[in-house]
């Protein structure tokens, strides 16, 4: 195996001290920790340092990572928030946002990058917006609700759309395919449903503290397993990924809450102490730096795709408002809608690997969706009155 000695010991260097940084700076300027990560990713790159560099082992890893960044989503999906007139309105705002950016896409760039710029566009980053919600008390009323459907929609739909129009097949056969997936899904849906709850809850609470770990092995085995049917039906992987965390949270709907809790503790150790970091951290390695900086006109596209996402995504995201909220509550709305980085960077690599879109026109859709994550959610929470907690929240997880 060809592994760079520097770039496996830079990675996790950079993981340890992120979180550091973070907590450091946290009482001035609350940071989430996906941006130190990025940020020490590229300072510890090609572009600057030289520290480490892309190789086939990190880029294996960094995949595994992005592939649980989604499995984690997918446990936090809440069905009650999709039901009725919230889920309904955020769907449709969804729609008139991948529209909108696909139009303003091809006003840009005529062609398949539009449509890598349009999906782009359309995301909502659920995973980075959910901790935030949870330690803001906000998760169970009609505002996180609304945010919550909007996260939801907002990552599974351009999932979707990635399948289709940016796979290896032309949309016809790609949507068949995908069709197909559903019908995997919906049988493992069944089967999260159906499973004998008392049967794999005892095994479950045997092995929690022992060297079993039955849940563990078993969250692996179902995320394996749909990621394995994505890759064989020749769609996006994530799709797998992100399907396998909602038929998880479903087969463990009636265990204990003291089991599900430390199981879920121990996955987020896994997604979060280990692979997430080394996905942001590799994809900062990554980062077109130099394509940026030698193009300055590019630094004003990250600003101009910064205000883009507010547009095209912050405003319909409005749709999905609580009835009767102020125009402060649907500005936050707004904000929280348009955040968005992990679809972003999934979304324009596939489009640099179907040589759609150059790597410093991904770097500066990457670094846009950088900034979401670092203004955004701070100007949401601060529009709905709760500075004190997104301070404690946003600093605390980077997904």
């Amino acid at each position: 195996m060809n592994v760079d000695l520097s770039t496996l010991l830079v990675i996790p260097l950079v993981a340890v001290v992120a979180p550091l940084l973070a907590r450091g700076i946290a009482p001035w300027l609350p940071v989430p920790i996906v941006v130190f990560e990025l940020v020490l990713g590229i300072v510890v790159g090609p572009n600057v340092l030289n520290w480490a560099q892309p190789s086939g082992f990190a880029d294996t890893l960094s995949d595994f990572g992005l592939a649980m960044l989604f499995f984690v989503a997918g446990t936090e999906i809440q069905v009650a928030a999709l039901r009725g007139r919230t889920g309904a309105r955020a769907a449709l705002g969804w729609v008139i946002s991948l529209a909108a950016g696909v139009a303003l896409g091809w006003i840009l760039a005529p062609g398949e990058a539009a449509i890598v710029l349009g999906i782009a566009l359309c995301s909502t980053a659920l995973g980075t917006l959910l901790p935030i919600l949870r330690d803001a008390g906000e998760l169970s009323t009609p505002f996180g609700h609304s945010v919550s459907a909007l996260g939801a929609v907002g990552e599974f739909g351009p999932l979707l759309a990635v399948s289709v129009f940016l796979g290896s097949r032309s949309p016809g056969p790609a949507t068949v395919v995908l069709a197909v997936f559903a019908v995997i899904a919906a049988a493992a849906v069944w089967w999260a449903l159906r499973i004998p709850q008392g049967a794999l809850h005892r095994a479950v609470n045997a092995t929690l503290h022992t060297s079993g770990q039955f849940a563990v092995r078993v969250v692996l085995l179902i995320l394996a397993a749909l990621v394995a049917v994505s890759l064989l039906l020749g769609i996006d992987m994530l799709l797998g990924a992100f399907t396998a965390g909602i038929v998880w949270r479903l087969a463990m709907r009636e265990a204990d809450p003291r089991d599900r809790e430390a199981v879920e503790s121990k996955i987020e150790a896994i997604a979060f102490g280990f692979l997430v970091p080394i996905f942001f951290v590799y994809t900062g390695v990554t980062f077109d730096l130099a394509a940026l900086l030698q193009a300055p006109v590019l630094l004003v596209g990250v600003v101009a795709a910064l205000l883009a996402l507010l547009v095209v995504r912050g405003i319909p995201s409005m749709l999905a408002a609580p009835p009767g909220a102020s125009t402060r509550g649907r500005l936050s709305i707004a904000f929280m809608g348009a955040t968005g980085l992990p679809i972003i960077v999934a979304v324009t690599a596939a489009g640099v690997d179907a040589h759609v879109l150059s790597t410093s026109h991904a770097a500066m859709l990457v670094g846009a969706g950088m900034l979401s994550v670092l203004v955004f959610p701070l100007v949401g929470m601060t529009l709905r009155g709760e500075r004190r907690s997104v301070r404690e929240a946003i600093s605390e997880e980077p997904a």
